[in-house]
């Protein structure tokens, strides 16, 4: 008799566990759809009419100045610096900067709430004139965030995405992939934010050149601001999948 309690206590809790771990599981689902939904909203608000049909066309033009209306979102939220977006794929979100809280937007949404998602942030270290800037975001299952950078595993992938977006209140920037690469969180490329010589400058692009994953046939020059495009791997904790563009135009 006491066995017979003891398992209907045991399937008992179970029972409670499995309950649960669903609602948790589908909780969890049903937020990261929302943030999706709120990152959505916020794509439609710097589209401008003249923009409208043409703004997820992978076309390289140095000569625009702006493409979207970043006003409204400085607006909102004086932590927004611009707009990231890779053509063609889910990558396109508004990047965050605090200085002062490196890592404030890990974790935050745009509107300063919790988030799994969390938004696209520029390296503390960084302004928007140094010689690399490095943005961070999460690589998210649900193929949202930089889950899109996995594509740049591939050669073929990066040949069809070359160019990455960088907008500011000043202009859109258009980088070029020249090189994708793996590493930890202790890879020297994380310390290259500004440098002194041409010399130093070289020996950082000559070893993210010789660790690409594949070649570009793009070799940066000193004076070309370099972007950063920083995500886990999902293989390991400390592991990095890094997609490094350069400045079109210098």
């Amino acid at each position: 008799m006491k066995k017979k309690k003891w398992y209907r206590v045991l399937a008992a809790v179970l029972a409670a566990i499995v309950l649960f771990s669903s609602f948790m599981v589908i909780r969890e689902l049903l937020t990261k759809q929302k943030e999706k939904k709120e990152f959505d909203e916020l794509a439609e608000l710097v589209v401008t009419e003249e923009d409208s049909d043409e703004i997820h066309l992978p076309v390289k033009r140095p000569e625009e100045k702006k493409k979207r209306n970043l006003s409204r979102l400085f607006a909102k939220n004086g932590d927004c610096i611009g707009w990231l977006c890779i053509p063609d794929t889910a990558v396109n979100y508004p990047v965050m900067h605090t200085p002062d809280e490196p890592q404030k937007y890990l974790k935050k949404n745009f509107y300063g709430s919790y988030s799994f998602s969390g938004v696209p942030f520029l390296d503390a270290r960084c302004t928007l004139e140094s010689d690399n800037l490095i943005l961070y975001g999460h690589n998210m299952r649900n193929g949202t965030m930089f889950a899109g950078l996995r594509g740049y595993w591939e050669q073929a992938f990066c040949k069809s995405h070359p160019v990455i977006e960088f907008e500011t209140a000043e202009e859109c920037g258009y980088y070029s992939v020249f090189a994708v690469m793996t590493g930890n969180t202790d890879n020297s490329w994380y310390r290259f934010i500004d440098t002194e010589t041409p010399e130093e400058y070289a020996k950082y692009i000559e070893k993210a050149k010789a660790a690409s994953l594949y070649e570009t046939g793009i070799i940066p020059e000193y004076g070309e601001q370099i972007l950063t495009l920083s995500t886990c791997t999902g293989l390991a904790r400390d592991s990095r999948l890094l997609v490094l563009a350069v400045k079109s135009g210098g």
